[in-house]
C-alpha cells in the first residue's frame, strides 16, 4: 500500500506555489549534541508553513465544478493559509473556519489572501464541526487538513526532497504530529526507499494523538488537548494517516511546553529564524531522543514545520526557554531572620548569574527567599547547588519543576495572610479570548469568597489563574463539584510547597 503513495507523491502538484525548502545544518545544536543535526526549513515557504503543499495538491485534483462552487476548510491556522494562498492562485473562492484561539497573525494572513475567515470554537474540533455545517448549507467542497490522500501526498514531497538533499540515509527523521498528514506522507515515501531510516513522531505531552493511538492500537479521542502548540492541537489522529503511521512510524517522543520553548531558542540561535511552537516540536523531540538514547555521530533531521507565531507570545517563550533547557533552577530557601544571614546565603550561592531574587520579611525567626539561578550543567549542577546550600545550613526546596511556582508564585511573593481562614488554592487554565476571564469568574458564582487571585496571559494560548477561595471543610465536596462543572482543567494546589512557603495559611486557621 505504501508504494501507491510513491506515485502520488512523485506526481504531486506543489511547486506552482511552494518552494523546495533547504536542508540547513544547525551548527550549534550539532556541536552540543555530538550529532549532525539538520533542519528542513518549511518555515521558509511563502505562507511560512509546510501546509501549502498538501492544500494546493488537493486543490489541483478537484474537478472544475467543485472549484467553481468554492471550497471550505477548518484549520488552527497553517492549513488555512495554505488553502487561502492556493485558492487565490487558482481564483477559487474560499471560506476558512478557525478556532477563536488561533493567533491573530494567522487570521490576518488568511484574509490577506482573499479568503473569508470565520472564527468559531476553542479548538480545531469545534471549528471542524462548524465547517461541516457550513459545507452542507452552502454546497462547498471541504478540504481536510490532513486525512486525505492528496493532502498526504503533497506533504510527502518533503520526504522526497530530504532524500534528494541528503543522499546518504540519515539515522532518523523527526516529524511533528497533529492530525498526522505530514508524518504519513513523509514516512510513506522514506520507508519505501530506505526502510532502515527511523521515523520518529514528536507530539506535545498534552496532545499525544498518535502516541495514544499506537498504545491502544486504534484511534482514540483525547478528552482535551493543550493549546500552546496550536498547530498540532488535534484530539484525534486521522483515519488514513493512522493507517500509514502504524506501519511506518518507529516511535513517538512526547515533549513538554518548556522543551518546545527551549527548541524555539535553539532554532533562533542557529538560524536566526523564529519557529512557532508546533514548528519547533521536531527539534525538541530530537534533543530528547539524543538525551534518552545517547546516540552520537549520526545524521538527524528535524522538520521545522512553521513560523506563524504571534510576536507577543515570544515573551512566554523567552521566559520558559531557560527552564526547558534546564539552564535555570528555582529554589525556595529558608534563612534565619538575623543580621548577616542574607549575606551568608548570597555567599553560599557563589559567583553565579542570578536570574531572579524575591525576599520579604516574614517574622522575627525566619524568612523564605525565592531565587532563580542560571545553570550551565543541567540537572547535575542543580543537585550540586542544592547540596551546597544545605551544607551551609539553609533549608532548600527545589521549585524548578513546580508549575505553580513557575507560573504564579514567582510573580507574587509577598507574605502570608494570617487573617484568612479555610483557604483552598486552585490553579486553572482556560482558552484565551476576549471576555474569557469574565466568563470564567461568572461561572464561579458568589457562594465563596476569593482571598487570593493571580492571572497571567502574556502571549500564551490560554489564560492561567491561581486562586485562593475560602471554603469551609463542610463545603469541600460541593466546591469540587462546581469546579468540575466549569469544564476547565484545574489542579488543587492547597498542599503545594510553593504556596505553603510563600503565601499559604494553615487549613482551618
Amino acid at each position: 500500500m505504501l508504494h501507491a503513495y510513491i506515485e502520488r507523491i512523485l506526481k504531486a502538484r506543489v511547486y506552482d506555489v511552494a518552494l523546495e525548502s533547504p536542508l540547513t545544518m544547525a551548527k550549534g545544536l550539532s556541536g552540543r549534541l555530538d550529532n549532525r543535526v539538520l533542519l528542513k526549513r518549511e518555515d521558509l515557504q511563502p505562507v511560512f508553513s509546510f501546509k501549502l503543499r498538501g492544500a494546493y495538491n488537493k486543490l489541483r485534483h478537484l474537478p472544475a465544478a467543485a472549484l467553481e462552487r468554492g471550497v471550505i476548510a477548518a484549520s488552527a491556522g497553517n492549513h488555512a493559509q495554505g488553502v487561502s494562498m492556493g485558492a487565490s492562485h487558482l481564483g477559487v473562492p474560499a471560506v476558512i473556519v478557525m478556532p477563536k484561539t488561533t493567533p491573530g497573525i494567522k487570521v490576518d494572513a488568511v484574509r490577506s489572501w482573499g479568503a473569508k475567515a470565520v472564527l468559531h470554537g476553542d479548538s480545531f474540533d469545534e471549528a471542524y464541526q462548524h465547517a461541516m455545517m457550513l459545507r452542507e448549507e452552502r454546497g462547498l467542497t471541504f478540504l481536510h487538513p490532513f486525512d486525505d490522500p492528496d493532502v498526504i501526498a503533497g506533504q510527502g514531497t518533503i520526504g522526497m526532497e530530504i532524500l534528494r538533499q541528503h543522499p546518504d540515509p540519515p539515522h532518523a527523521i523527526f516529524v511533528p504530529v497533529g492530525g498526522g498528514g505530514l508524518i504519513a506522507g513523509v514516512s510513506a515515501y522514506v520507508k519505501s526507499i530506505h526502510p532502515e531510516v527511523k521515523i520518529i513522531g514528536v507530539e506535545p505531552a498534552d496532545a499525544p494523538t498518535l502516541h495514544a493511538a499506537l498504545a491502544a492500537n486504534e484511534r482514540v479521542v483525547l478528552p482535551e488537548v493543550g493549546l500552546f502548540a496550536d498547530g498540532v492541537a488535534v484530539r484525534q489522529i486521522g483515519e488514513e494517516t493512522f493507517r500509514i503511521a502504524r506501519e511506518t512510524v518507529d516511535e513517538v517522543e512526547l515533549v513538554s511546553a518548556d522543551a518546545i520553548c527551549a527548541a524555539i531558542k535553539d532554532i533562533f540561535d542557529d538560524t536566526r529564524g523564529i519557529a512557532e511552537p508546533a514548528g519547533a516540536l521536531a527539534v525538541a523531540g530530537l534533543k530528547q531522543y539524543v538525551e534518552r538514547t545517547g546516540v552520537r555521530g549520526t545524521s538527524l533531521i528535524a522538520i521545522e514545520s512553521g513560523a506563524n507565531i504571534n510576536f507577543d507570545r515570544l515573551r512566554h517563550v523567552a521566559e520558559r526557554a531557560e527552564l526547558g533547557e534546564r539552564r535555570e533552577a528555582l529554589f525556595a530557601v529558608e534563612i534565619p531572620e538575623r543580621p548577616g544571614s542574607f549575606l551568608a546565603f548570597c555567599k553560599a550561592l557563589g559567583k553565579r548569574q542570578i536570574t531572579e531574587f524575591n525576599y520579604r520579611y516574614a517574622d522575627e525567626h525566619a524568612a523564605v527567599v525565592f531565587v532563580g539561578v542560571e545553570l550551565g550543567g543541567g540537572l547535575a549542577e542543580r543537585q550540586e547547588m542544592i547540596e551546597r546550600i544545605e551544607h551551609k545550613g539553609f533549608a532548600v526546596t527545589d521549585m524548578s519543576d513546580n508549575e505553580t511556582a513557575k507560573l504564579h508564585i514567582r510573580f507574587m511573593v509577598g507574605g502570608h495572610a494570617p487573617g484568612v481562614s479555610y483557604e483552598r488554592l486552585v490553579r486553572f487554565e482556560f482558552p484565551e479570548r476576549p471576555g474569557a476571564l469574565l466568563s470564567f469568574l461568572s461561572g464561579l458564582g458568589r457562594r465563596w469568597n476569593i482571598s487570593l487571585f493571580h492571572y497571567r496571559n502574556h502571549g500564551a494560548a490560554y489564560g492561567r489563574v491561581l486562586m485562593g477561595i475560602q471554603v469551609p471543610e463542610a463545603d469541600d465536596s460541593e466546591f469540587t463539584e462546581l469546579l468540575t462543572g466549569l469544564g476547565y482543567p484545574f489542579w488543587d494546589e492547597t498542599e503545594n510547597p510553593a504556596y505553603r512557603l510563600f503565601a499559604g495559611i494553615e487549613r482551618g486557621g
